[in-house]
């Protein structure tokens, strides 16, 4: 398990899917930040949900 490339792209409950998964929450987050800052409304708001 120690050669495992974490930055692989793996199915399942595996470290390197769990490593994309955070990767890509961190940019969801990021970019949820940068609507509103940029939009001055929240996410839901800006998309026309709210």
């Amino acid at each position: 398990m120690q050669n495992e490339n974490r930055n692989a792209w793996n199915w399942g409950f595996t470290p390197g899917a769990e490593t994309w998964n955070g990767r890509l929450a961190m940019i969801g987050f990021v970019a949820a930040v940068a609507i509103e800052y940029g939009s001055g409304q929240g996410v839901l708001h800006f998309w026309g949900l709210m």
